[in-house]
């Protein structure tokens, strides 16, 4: 937007803050890369005044919005705009419906007048606020409860970047459906190379080194800039990026923050606390760059203990190849570590899906070391166990875990699972004799 003249003043800065007609954002319709999302976000603004919409920067929340929004306001790069909403909020507000506040923790006191906006005006779905950082007094914790609703939005999958069919949908399995799938022929160096890039959309039209360029650039800016811009904290970008490094080398296990620490201590580095590394994970959070993998904790019909460590994730495994500088040729002479950026790719991937079902993704793991790598649960009866293997040789080992885990599990008060299922790079998908099925990766989707 322009910034205000002389001419005028207030019929200046109302010309200024009245923009719309139709689409504001003037996008092609046939140059937006549908989202499994795009559902759940029409459908969030048919039942509330306004919707949050949160992720991490560039996995595509703005395009999203600007997709159905009639108006917009860009509070990060308009400080015109941001200095009125310290004079006069309403006119920044005013303009065609829904209408996007991009950014809005730029100026976290926007908030509370849009509140006090959707309270004021009748109907649903007036605003769109995007914001890829929580504001560090966590202005939205207890004021936007029946009015806001948010919706989190991660990097694409493979679904929505066009590399997998989607004809095993998830929704299909959470039913109990029987899965029969032709062969899906997925190198594993395209999945060293799906891995190395990402779900960034930005990436859509760019090679695999443009994309991994950029990648370590989003990595650089996180450890220069992103963290003290959500908590005003001044750190050492080195630190930071031993940090990040620590949780790539990490990624889907259990390694306690006290392992994290150690690893960036390092011996020719001083010491990192306990206190600090909490302090880096939180503010890296707040960027929602890391997102956990929680536990599972159904009724178990045995004496097995649930253990209730976390699984670590970024949210979208380029971040950890990136952290490392590590590239698709990488990934193949260290086949374990690609095992783990595998398995978090999967996880990515079930979180987009199963959000769109109302489910959450969680992990089990008990006292004897029995684990599986993802529960995905949207109420009793209708839970999914599975297990993500990079290696179609690992399919017996991993049926004969889930088997041995549904024993575990207490059915009566839990339901019997929708499925018990391998997800593996490639193949068929198909249902053993034991009635474990297989899903490969390249056929599944919402």
């Amino acid at each position: 937007m322009e910034s205000r003249t002389d001419e005028g003043g207030d019929v200046a800065a109302e010309r200024t803050f009245r923009h719309v007609s139709g689409r504001a954002s003037g996008l092609d319709a046939g140059s937006y890369r549908d989202r499994v999302a795009d559902r759940e976000l029409r459908e969030c603004l048919a039942a509330a005044g306004a919707v949050l919409v949160e992720g991490p920067r560039a996995c595509g929340k703005t395009e999203t919005a600007r997709h159905v929004v009639a108006s917009e306001v860009f509070l990060d790069v308009d400080r015109t705009a941001r200095d009125m909403i310290l004079v006069n909020p309403d006119l920044v507000l005013e303009g065609a419906t829904p209408r996007l506040i991009d950014e809005w923790q730029t100026a976290p006191v926007i908030w509370n007048h849009i509140r006090r906006a959707v309270d004021a005006r009748s109907g649903k779905g007036h605003f769109i606020l995007t914001g890829s950082a929580v504001p560090p007094d966590d202005v939205t914790r207890h004021t936007g409860a029946g009015r806001i609703l948010r919706l989190r939005l991660r990097p694409m999958s493979l679904f929505e970047l066009g590399h997998s069919t989607g004809q095993v949908s998830l929704a299909n399995v959470l039913g109990s459906a029987p899965i029969s799938q032709p062969s899906i022929d997925l190198s594993v160096h395209d999945l060293a190379e799906m891995v190395c890039v990402g779900g960034w959309p930005g990436h859509l039209q760019s090679s695999v080194a443009e994309s991994m360029r950029v990648n370590r650039g989003y990595v650089d800016d996180i450890c220069r800039a992103d963290l003290r811009r959500v908590d005003g904290v001044r750190r050492d970008p080195g630190r930071v990026h031993r940090f990040m490094q620590s949780l790539a080398r990490n990624v889907a296990t259990y390694a306690s923050l006290a392992t994290i620490a150690r690893d960036v201590s390092g011996p020719d580095q001083p010491s990192m606390t306990g206190h600090t590394a909490r302090s880096y994970l939180t503010s890296l959070e707040r960027l929602m760059v890391v997102e956990d993998q929680p536990p599972w904790a159904p009724h178990l019909r045995s004496r097995s203990r649930l253990q209730t460590s976390p699984k670590r994730h970024l949210v979208d495994p380029s971040i950890a190849a990136a952290a490392l500088g590590a590239g698709p040729e990488e990934l193949l002479h260290d086949f374990s570590w690609f095992g783990f950026l595998f398995e978090s790719m999967v996880i990515r991937d079930l979180r987009v899906y199963a959000q769109a079902l109302g489910a959450s993704v969680s992990h089990y793991r008990d006292h004897t070391g029995l684990e599986v790598d993802a529960i995905v649960d949207a109420g009793p009866g209708r839970w999914a166990a599975f297990e993500i293997k990079l290696g179609l040789g690992r399919i017996d080992e991993a049926a004969h875990s889930l088997l041995k885990f549904a024993d575990r599990v207490d059915t009566g008060r839990c339901g019997e699972p929708a499925a018990l299922a391998v997800i593996v790079e490639r193949g068929f998908g198909y249902v053993r004799p034991d009635g474990v099925s297989v899903i490969p990766l390249g056929a599944l989707g919402p």
